[in-house]
């Protein structure tokens, strides 16, 4: 097995495992973050595409399969197999972020702003439709057959919408091997979703550990929310969400309407402003019977998605967008991305981040060199579309908002393991937080662990 990605940092995630007769990688993500990791994005794979013979994606988002167009273009033809969520979130995940990239290139070509002459897209549209003629379904618990005696089975993760962990077996009796892939882990009795689904025995096991050193905060996720917004309609401002299209503007939403519901909040209006949000809130709404308990509840009662609210406007067209620089009174601005990488966000802090009135809500993680880990860490200027943004909004952050499982909440999804493996892999973290989960499994759980490097092989043996 190599880690081409999700090690020594949290995004990029690639698991390439040969197993002689047959070669296959979990996920295919795109580096994010600072400028050497996104640097990576472009470089030649470490392994030849046209070699893989299949790839299995744990979830939609694009640190785990925003590479695949580029990965087909480069000559991979197999199939792509994916939960039957998943296949619909990444129609439109994966088209989304080619044409990001495609109107990046082309706003940083009308502004001369780029170093490239001229600026290039990673991917185009194009690539993206190639990619995603390739998705196969595969449902929850159904066991697939690859031959040479490889099956593979996906659980729930729990971590967002169609989200899975990756159960391969190879060979049998005596020289069988069973690796167990966490993917992105969700978390514990908390809104919209179920939990993840309970492991079972294995010989390797890979762990995400996002938060791998921390403990989600205890808060009241609603009081939180109403708070930010409250402070912020008291002084006439708006508040600008940079969020994640695909989970956490969901879990806004959820809360915005339970908050109108209760009266914690005015009724101010919502807008959502990413074309990407938007479409995955309705894909959301299509499928109210894989929320949890709770949702399905308030769906049955009200006959209305669980994610929608009063006063809830979706901004489609860039025009639409645009319209927002003249709202003052105020307003929740929802946009993305979640790091403000890219997209209409930037636009939206150009605007907002000069004026005291305003406050910029974070509730997602920032992985460090992102424009939103320097405006947590408190930058008083911030550089977009190479113009100097002073900033004298308000900057709040939200941990709580994350779906990724804590420290605490990745021990116990462990501990549903019947017995110890040979090793479990710590990746898709931070080094400082990789390291801390690792050392916290060994003392908690006795196990053996390893934090990998980048582009790391290591052998993994059948066989008692």
């Amino acid at each position: 097995m190599q880690f081409l990605g999700a090690s020594g940092t949290v995004t990029g995630s690639k698991f390439f495992v040969d197993a002689v007769r047959t070669r296959f990688l979990v996920d295919c993500g795109m580096f994010q973050g600072a400028k050497k990791l996104r640097l990576r994005n472009w470089e030649p794979f470490p392994v030849e595409p046209s070699s893989v013979d299949s790839i299995f994606i744990t979830h939609a988002h694009i640190d785990h399969i925003g590479m695949l167009p580029r990965f087909v273009r480069e000559g991979y033809n197999g199939p792509v197999w994916v939960t039957p969520v998943t296949l619909e979130l990444a129609r439109i995940t994966l088209v989304d972020a080619a044409y990001l990239q495609e109107e990046d290139a082309r706003f940083a070509n009308k502004k001369g702003f780029s170093k490239h002459k001229p600026a290039l897209p990673l991917y185009t549209v194009e690539d993206a439709e190639k990619a995603i003629g390739l998705l196969r379904p595969l449902e929850y618990g159904e066991e697939l057959e690859l031959g040479d005696g490889v099956r593979v089975r996906f659980g729930n993760a729990g971590h967002i919408l169609g989200s899975a962990t990756v159960d391969v077996q190879i060979g049998s009796g005596k020289n069988r091997l069973r690796m167990i892939f966490s993917g992105d882990l969700g978390r514990y009795e908390t809104i919209i979703l179920e939990d993840p689904e309970p492991g079972d025995e294995a010989d390797y096991i890979l762990v995400e550990s996002t938060y791998g050193s921390r403990s989600h905060s205890p808060a009241d996720i609603q009081a939180e929310v109403a708070a930010v917004i409250n402070e912020t309609a008291k002084r006439g401002g708006t508040v600008v969400v940079p969020a994640f299209a695909v989970g956490r503007t969901q879990a806004l939403l959820y809360i915005l309407r339970d908050l109108k519901a209760q009266e914690r909040i005015p009724d101010l209006p919502i807008f959502v402003d990413s074309p990407m949000a938007i479409a995955v809130t309705e894909l959301f709404c299509r499928h109210v019977e894989d929320f949890d308990e709770e949702a399905r509840r308030i769906f049955l009662e009200t006959g209305q998605c669980p994610i929608l609210c009063p006063n809830l406007h979706f901004m489609r067209t860039p025009e639409e967008s645009k319209r927002l620089n003249s709202v003052r009174y105020p307003s929740v601005i929802i946009s993305a991305s979640g790091m403000a990488t890219g997209g209409r966000i930037l636009h939206h802090l150009k605007q907002r981040l000069p004026d005291p009135r305003d406050t910029v809500l974070f509730i997602g993680f920032q992985p460090q060199g992102t424009r939103g880990q320097m405006l947590k860490d408190g930058a008083r200027e911030i550089k977009i579309h190479g113009e100097k943004i002073p900033v004298r909004a308000r900057i709040r952050s939200m941990d709580s908002f994350s779906r990724h499982a804590d420290s605490g909440e990745i021990i116990r999804w462990l501990r549903t393991f019947g017995k110890p493996p040979r090793r479990a892999f710590v990746v898709h973290g931070e080094p400082e937080a990789s390291e801390v989960l690792a050392a916290e499994i060994r003392r908690a759980l006795e196990w053996k662990t390893h934090v990998p490097s980048y582009l790391e092989k290591v052998e993994l043996k059948t066989g008692a």
